[in-house]
């Protein structure tokens, strides 16, 4: 499974990063050829593509380390720190595009009309950011790599300012000019969007939010059906970016040996790491059926 996240890693960053650098070069040169703001704001959006495919898949690479004595239970927050961090650079992106886009409204002198190379190019980039985008999310989500689908989404908002290019070259060439830099600064604006989206998702992440109660329901049955119960509860999920590691209870025998119970636990633990495949370990906690108490309480109390 590692080798297979690993090569998917490896896969959708090389396809991302060429890919980008090719766009990036094409937008920038078109744009300054064709006079087109929009466009050239496009590459920029397109270079800060390829430092985010960098950073996700350094934080991938990262988030891939096996437990060590510093980091007992891995490194798997790591993809959601390069998920934050490539959120640094799309502020930064939004920040130069939208400053650049006021200038040029406040200043109509500055503007120049885009020729239909601005259009050609446009297309161009709608066709292939859907391709690629919609190709580095599924990698994304086959390996769950939270930073490989942070890459993906961004990359898909590329698909949206090109199409805003091809609009603003159009109109802009029946009378219009203005709207160029205008689409400028829904692109900026559509960037800072996504970097919003991007920030909430690794933040949940790292905070720990559940991943969904559909996984909280598929534990408590793994759990009953290996310990031949129905009193697995306190279910507990702690959520580390490409994986996770459940802690629960379930209620035996009180009268049964200690070794009897030990057996049944590891049972529980072993059937939920092999029939689920992001939870990396499980700790069964077992505790006399019909014993009262608060779960909530300090162990210590």
């Amino acid at each position: 499974m590692d080798e297979f996240r690993s090569e998917g890693g490896k896969k959708a960053a090389k396809i991302a990063i060429i890919t980008n650098c090719i766009l990036t070069i094409l937008n920038i040169a078109v744009g300054i050829f064709s006079g087109s703001y929009a466009l050239v704001s496009e590459g920029a959006h397109t270079l800060s593509d390829v430092a985010t495919s960098i950073i996700a898949y350094l934080g991938f690479v990262v988030g891939q380390k096996p437990a060590d004595e510093n980091h007992p239970i891995g490194h798997g927050r790591a993809e959601a720190i390069s998920g934050l961090v490539i959120v640094v650079f799309l502020a930064l992106i939004s920040y130069e595009i939208i400053t650049g886009a006021i200038d040029k409204i406040l200043h109509p002198s500055l503007i120049t009309i885009p020729d239909t190379y601005a259009a050609i190019m446009a297309v161009v980039g709608i066709l292939v950011n859907l391709k690629i985008s919609d190709y580095i999310i599924s990698i994304g989500k086959e390996i769950n790599s939270p930073a490989i689908v942070a890459d993906g989404k961004h990359q898909k908002t590329d698909i949206f300012s090109s199409v805003a290019v091809l609009v603003g070259v159009v109109v802009s060439n029946m009378g219009y000019p203005i709207l160029d830099p205008i689409i400028g600064l829904v692109i900026g604006c559509l960037i800072i969007k996504t970097g919003y989206e991007i920030a909430k998702e690794n933040i949940d992440n790292i905070m720990g939010k559940l991943p969904s109660e559909e996984l909280i329901t598929e534990i408590r049955d793994i759990a009953n059906e290996a310990a031949k119960t129905n009193t697995a509860h306190d279910i507990k999920i702690d959520y580390l970016g490409s994986y996770a590691i459940v802690t629960l209870h379930i209620e035996l025998d009180g009268n049964m040996s200690l070794n009897e119970s030990h057996k049944i636990a590891h049972a529980v633990q072993e059937s939920i790491v092999d029939e689920i495949p992001i939870v990396k370990s499980a700790v069964v906690h077992t505790c006399p059926i019909g014993l009262k108490y608060d779960h909530k309480q300090e162990i210590d109390k």
